[in-house]
């Protein structure tokens, strides 16, 4: 048995100090997670034009902040910001990247840089695309890290028998709620996997957010599930039951096989 708790923060924008406050507080209210997972960009709000100087410390304190809240509390913190690619890296001119951090108990950090860029919102003039997709294992479970717009490429997401839970963090406005709530749920059935989603609350420039963070089991059936306030969700999730079911139900033995393009 593993515990994760979602937590479904209102971003302040920009403000790196004000949203660590907020995730402090939630974090002190439910002791004894195995892993806390917050939204997308969850430290400055989901940043289009990252290249203003003023956003590259505000990122850094965040992951800082994560390491050592990691090594404190002796649990596992993941959750994305926007992050700048290390200088003399090849390939794309652009230099920032939306990255899934994954901060491990010793403050080891797993890094998963976002595949689909949301051309939508302009975020594929200002970040460059991952193109590595990455699977972190951490106390016996494996995790799929992925980031917002993922959620619509089943592709690339596609259980290969090497993941347990996909964990995508989230600004999924309210306008296209029903999208994020019909999509987790079809992630977990196709495969075979539990599903954590976990969304914003409130508004930033541009959108207004409602939540609806969740916890899916394999089944599509929601363990837990929020509504549009801030807040946090513990819930346990069984591997030997996923395991059994995978076993009676051996649906991933019969998928297509293909070739990856990325």
């Amino acid at each position: 048995m593993m515990k994760i708790c979602i937590l479904q923060t209102d971003i302040l924008w920009e403000d790196g100090g004000g949203n660590i406050r907020a995730a402090e507080k939630l974090l002190d209210g439910n002791p004894g997670a195995d892993l806390y997972v917050l939204p997308e960009m969850w430290g400055t709000g989901f940043q289009t034009h990252p290249e203003a100087d003023r956003l590259r410390p505000v990122a850094e304190m965040c992951l800082e902040w994560m390491k050592a809240e990691a090594v404190g509390r002796n649990c596992a913190l993941a959750g994305s910001l926007p992050v700048a690619k290390a200088a003399g890296d090849a390939g794309d001119k652009l230099c920032w990247h939306n990255a899934f951090f994954f901060v491990r108990p010793n403050g080891q950090v797993e890094t998963y840089r976002k595949r689909h860029l949301f051309a939508y919102g302009g975020e594929n003039r200002h970040y460059a695309a991952g193109h590595e997709r990455v699977v972190v294992e951490y106390r016996g479970v494996r995790f799929l890290p992925q980031i917002c717009y993922d959620l619509r490429f089943p592709v690339f997401s596609r259980n290969r028998g090497d993941y347990d839970v996909a964990l995508y963090v989230a600004n999924w406005p309210e306008s296209r709620i029903t999208a994020w709530d019909t999509l987790l749920r079809a992630r977990a059935i196709e495969n075979q996997c539990y599903i954590c989603g976990v969304n914003r609350t409130g508004c930033d420039l541009s959108a207004r957010y409602c939540g609806h963070s969740a916890v899916i089991d394999a089944y599509g059936r929601v363990m837990v599930g929020m509504g549009g306030e801030a807040g946090a969700a513990m819930v346990e999730i069984d591997l030997d039951a996923l395991n059994k079911f995978r076993e009676k139900f051996p649906v991933l033995a019969d998928a297509d096989t293909f070739e990856p393009s990325w």
